[in-house]
């Protein structure tokens, strides 16, 4: 009888092992992910823009611009964003870095601004929805509604003989 119970503990204790190592496995496999979208910066071509210097030589400094404004004058915009996200969660923005290169007339550097995610707000562009017109209905007034549209039980007409259609009776 000694030699089955020692079978039985390290049985309970093996299935206990298991158990920890799945729930740890879990748990790694919920762990956050990071990603970076949109322009890298490096320190040295940042510091190489500098007042004066041509539009061209800040795309080949810097690249194309990932967006360009004339409203209020001219200016590229370099913009990078990073977000979190975890498990099956929606991804939330972490950190935005926008740089900013104001031109003048001439089209030469003017102002080289640095913008975060303290400086604005986030903007949704795209919504995934087409708004409707009207007013939204719930599913009951969906299915009264028409059955009462199309008068389906009978032809209201006067006289029409209680015959659905267009020539209403015989």
């Amino acid at each position: 009888m000694s030699s089955v119970k020692p079978v039985i503990v390290r049985a309970r204790h093996g299935a206990r092992i298991a158990l920890a190592l799945s729930a740890v496995l879990t748990l790694a496999a919920c762990g956050a992910q990071i990603d970076r979208h949109g322009h890298v910066f490096v320190d040295v071509d940042l510091s190489q823009i500098q007042a004066g210097i041509s539009k061209d030589q800040v795309k080949s400094v810097l690249g194309s611009p990932d967006t360009t404004s004339t409203i209020g004058g001219d200016a590229y915009y370099y913009i990078s964003t990073t977000q979190k996200s975890v498990a099956f969660l929606k991804p939330w923005e972490i950190d935005r870095q926008v740089v900013a290169v104001y031109f003048d007339g001439g089209e030469k550097v003017q102002q080289v601004a640095n913008y975060g995610l303290k400086d604005g707000i986030v903007v949704n562009y795209y919504k995934g929805e087409t708004p409707a017109r009207g007013k939204d209905l719930t599913l009951l007034e969906q299915i009264f509604g028409n059955i009462s549209n199309r008068k389906m039980f009978k032809d209201q007409r006067p006289g029409a003989g209680g015959i659905p259609g267009p020539g209403g009776g015989l």
